[in-house]
């Protein structure tokens, strides 16, 4: 009996200072994402300078979540180019790198070649990573230049012309 109330007592503390524990941590969080207005700002921007280099491109901007803002195709781009930019924006996003960073890495008999299959994973240049403030805020997808160093410029393009709407 007096090893009961003793577990019993043990127990009760236990769960009042998981209670407590809970308390202090916070049970939610914020997080910032672009406007869409900011986005279609980027995205006219990457349009603009790969226009400038002779390239027709479609331009994607995700959400932090991957979640489609913006799409723009530009009027001879190939039928391909919006999904593939999107892809491009979703796989920065969604492993938290810029796609050309990922290509030797996931490359044939790579440690990380596996995430090739994941399904809308493009490993290709031109998905780059949108930031503010040490945040991820979105992602910038460009396809249709041709080679993806060239949509490397052309998306940088568009981080570079909202730069200062999103530094905090």
């Amino acid at each position: 009996m007096r090893l009961r109330k003793i577990l019993i007592a043990l127990a009760s503390c236990l769960i009042l200072n998981l209670g407590t524990a809970s308390a202090d941590e916070n049970a939610m969080f914020t997080t910032q994402t672009l406007t869409p207005e900011t986005a279609l700002k980027a995205a006219m921007a990457a349009l603009k300078q790969c226009r400038a280099e002779g390239y027709q491109v479609a331009v994607a901007v995700v959400d932090r979540m991957g979640n489609m803002q913006i799409m723009i195709r530009d009027r001879f781009a190939g039928a391909h180019t919006p999904d593939t930019a999107r892809r491009k924006a979703w796989t920065a996003t969604s492993f938290r790198t810029n796609t050309t960073d990922m290509l030797e890495i996931t490359g044939p008999g790579q440690t990380q070649a596996g995430v090739r299959h994941i399904s809308d994973a493009l490993m290709l240049g031109g998905g780059m990573l949108i930031e503010a403030g040490g945040s991820l805020v979105g992602a910038i997808g460009v396809s249709g230049a041709p080679g993806g160093d060239q949509d490397d410029l052309c998306a940088a393009a568009g981080i570079a012309a909202i730069e200062d709407d999103i530094s905090f």
